[in-house]
């Protein structure tokens, strides 16, 4: 079979992600495996497993590296970085060799040649790989570790509050290494935050990961002000100033992959805290159905999307892929006949036949003072980023009036919610009726892993409690537990995944709106016209295994 057949097969890859790695690969020119990975389509652990039933061939696990380096005198440590392959072990049949390529002839030719055995290939990940590769082949130690300790040997003797001598410090070679092999890591690991802590006596570094925060390796805390300036250097930021906030941001290219990385720096007890928010150019995917759009929610969502002019509006906290969902509608509404103007703070990707527009408050281009010049632009759909007060409100509901679409975030629990939000800002409740045509709540759920993810009849009382039998399509009633795998990191979950509802405002949300009804009414209203909510939509999914209904319960609690 084909790769791309066998991704197809598993539920790992869809059509629309082949078209779109294929359209890369011309442009690109490498093999198609490496740009499904490169594009966050298919990971590298699923990648491989793919890999080793097209090439009938063993998957390595973890458990198989071992645990000290074989053939030193006969095979050059550089060749066997440069083909990305690993001795495991010998046997009467001869030798083992993990491979990230099975299709390298030519190493496996080798390997023969040098060793004079008869090689017996299989599969494993390039990140497993050069790690054991890093361990085995080096002095035994992990590569940051070294880092550590030769950033520790320059470091000694210096005075911190030297700011010439910190900037030259946080250039040497030792302290890049140590920030970069930090982004690596982060990257590898798919997290989509860095979070550098200050504490008493270290420095904590921890990722977040498919939303959740994970330790990661701690610095001395000897190194925190040169790790700091460094990244400070990198977003162009002031060293030398400790006692205020600031932010930034980082392009640079990981494993051929652009990224982007917002900086944000903050005075605390023990010195300055850096969040970093890694934003991959490559790998959005502005797909409803990628993101866990339903059929029926999708309809009504583009059906409000489809009005000449009025108010779309995305709710949900910080982190739950509100922006995301808006850019997949912009791709939507993105047509040669219609001019989209964004105004955003940041502007986190950058889309073709867009314009955007970065706010700048320190200079007065603040979300209203941008509109008010937009709206003479002659746009046909405008995204704003964020409602955050009446002025930017009131100007949205105008340009909305005025028959511009008008696409939007706020900060609310559901979208019931969102109505209220803005009559409590001081929006006159027949401008929102004249203009508000659908919003959108939204949350991110933790997707499991489809290798290890075991099925489980849940008990009678937990089916009565959520209607679990209403739910559930044909068939036995079955939901799913984590259990953990190398694939995943033993957390038994990989990505994530949005569990949605949609509120469509038609002539009773607006008598009610009129009114001045309180959520709750508004909420109970739009069940009666048939809307699904967060907490149904959620177990559906758990009910179909693409999560669990614990994440469900963690994300909707408050619903």
């Amino acid at each position: 079979m084909q790769l791309s057949e066998i991704l197809i097969e598993q539920g790992l890859l869809d059509k629309a992600g082949l078209e779109r790695a294929l359209k890369a690969q011309r442009e690109l020119g490498d093999e198609l495996d490496d740009i499904l990975i490169k594009l966050g389509i298919v990971s590298e652990g699923d990648m491989a497993a793919a890999l080793a039933r097209q090439h009938g061939l063993p998957l390595v696990r973890k458990a198989d590296y071992p645990a000290s380096a074989l053939l030193l005198s006969k095979v050059s440590v550089n060749f066997l970085k440069a083909a990305k392959i690993i001795p495991l072990r010998e046997q009467e049949d001869g030798l083992v060799l993990a491979m990230v390529n099975p299709a390298d002839d030519y190493a496996i030719k080798a390997m023969a040649m040098l060793t004079g055995l008869t090689i017996q290939p299989c599969v494993g990940t390039q990140k497993e790989i050069e790690a054991a590769l890093e361990t085995l082949y080096g002095d035994g130690r992990s590569s940051l570790d070294r880092i550590i300790d030769d950033a520790g040997q320059e470091r000694s003797g210096d005075s911190e509050e030297d700011i010439e001598r910190l900037k030259d410090l946080a250039s040497e070679a030792p302290i890049v290494r140590l920030v970069n092999s930090l982004f690596l890591r982060a990257y590898e690991e798919r997290a989509s935050d860095i979070h550098i802590e200050p504490a008493d006596g270290a420095l904590r570094v921890r990722f977040r990961i498919d939303g959740v925060m994970r330790e990661a390796d701690s610095a001395p805390k000897r190194l925190a002000a040169a790790i700091v300036s460094r990244i400070k250097i990198m977003a162009h930021l002031n060293i030398a100033e400790r006692r205020l906030s600031q932010d930034g941001r980082i392009r640079l290219k990981l494993r051929d992959q652009n990224i982007d990385m917002r900086v944000s720096t903050v005075p605390t007890l023990h010195g300055e805290s850096v969040v970093l928010r890694l934003l991959e150019q490559g790998t959005l995917v502005l797909d409803f159905k990628a993101l866990g759009f339903d059929q029926n929610t999708s309809e009504r969502m583009l059906r409000s999307l489809a009005q000449r002019h009025g108010i779309f509006l995305v709710t949900g906290p910080t982190g739950s892929g509100k922006t995301t969902t808006l850019y997949t509608a912009l791709t939507h509404l993105n047509q040669p006949e219609r001019k989209i103007i964004t105004v955003e703070d940041p502007v986190e990707y950058q889309l073709d036949g867009v314009t955007q527009i970065q706010v700048n408050p320190d200079i007065g281009l603040s979300f209203a003072n941008v509109l008010r010049s937009i709206v003479r632009q002659d746009p046909d759909v405008i995204m704003i980023g964020e409602m955050r007060d009446l002025e930017t409100a009131e100007i949205a509901v105008q340009s909305a009036l005025t028959g511009h679409m008008v696409l939007s975030t706020l900060h609310t629990n559901d979208a019931a919610g969102a109505i209220t939000r803005m009559l409590d800002m001081g929006v006159e409740d027949y401008l929102l009726t004249s203009t508000v045509n659908g919003v959108l709540g939204q949350r991110l759920v933790r997707s499991l892993c489809n290798r290890c993810k075991q099925p489980y009849q849940p008990q009678d009382e937990l089916v009565k409690r959520l209607q679990l039998d209403r739910l559930a399509q044909a068939g036995e009633l079955l939901l799913y537990r984590p259990t953990g795998c190398e694939l995943c990191a033993e957390v038994g979950y990989t990505g994530r995944i949005g569990i949605f509802e949609f509120l469509e405002v038609n002539d009773g949300i607006r008598d009610l709106v009129l009114k001045r009804a309180d959520s709750g009414s508004i909420y109970r209203a739009a069940r009666q016209q048939g809307m699904v909510n967060m907490a149904e939509d959620g177990i559906v999914k758990a009910l179909a295994g693409l999560t669990t209904i614990e994440e469900v319960l963690r994300v909707t609690r408050e619903n």
